[in-house]
């Protein structure tokens, strides 16, 4: 089994002069989730090469399993630093598609021609697609026999109390629950840091950081 990783390569946080990207937790636990199941996984990103962590992804307070097994794991640190072109990539070449959120991805996938192809050939061709926390947003141009993707799907993302908590709200591009309930997703969540994974048919969505594991072997379900 073959699953596709996309990850941002977007790492300015609006205007703020400060840096963003993807968020660790949610590569790294979902990358373990798959290899454990053993899974062939392929990273990708819009520009290739290292993708760019958020920093504060990797506080010391933000520590997970996961992300301590990733820092002793030169393997995966090397799959990290040596994704492959996203314009190089085929649906046809894998089972599924699974997106990392953090916030970069509201900035260059959400907008990404490559990407939003990309998720419509997997659909199109029936195969299960998967976002967590900000990445859900890379869904806002997808459509599906013309209509959004999201529209009339269950669905959830970082919410905008959680956006509100980090002090974004005013710092990014859109909301995640906003935009997903504008077009036509039916969003559901949990409380604020809870986890949260959502199946309805071919689409998987996962709330937030701690959704992320979750999220991943939702997947895994839909693919058995």
């Amino acid at each position: 089994m073959k699953i596709l990783m996309v990850l941002t390569s977007h790492d300015k946080l609006g205007n703020t002069g400060e840096k963003t990207g993807f968020w660790l937790e949610e590569f790294a636990s979902p990358y373990y989730v798959f290899k454990d199941a053993g899974v062939d996984v392929t990273v990708a990103s819009p520009k290739g090469g290292q993708p760019p962590i958020d920093p504060k992804s990797d506080d010391p307070a933000n520590q997970t399993k996961a992300q301590d097994r990733f820092k002793a794991d030169s393997t995966a640190q090397s799959v990290l630093a040596n994704t492959i072109q996203l314009t190089g990539v085929r649906a046809a070449d894998y089972d599924a598609v699974f997106y990392p959120g953090g916030h970069g991805p509201l900035w260059d996938l959400a907008e990404d021609p490559a990407s939003i192809k990309l998720i419509e050939n997997f659909y199109g061709d029936g195969k299960p697609v998967a976002a967590v926390c900000h990445a859900p947003a890379v869904l806002r141009h997808v459509k599906f026999k013309g209509e959004p993707i999201v529209k009339g799907k269950r669905v959830t993302g970082f919410t905008n109390s959680e956006e509100e908590a980090v002090q974004l709200t005013n710092v990014v591009p859109f909301l995640v629950e906003d935009e997903l309930k504008r077009l036509g997703g039916k969003f559901e969540k949990v409380d604020d840091w809870q986890s949260l994974a959502i199946v309805d048919g071919r689409l998987i969505t996962g709330q937030n950081p701690s959704s992320s594991e979750a999220t991943a072997k939702a997947l895994l379900g839909v693919l058995h």
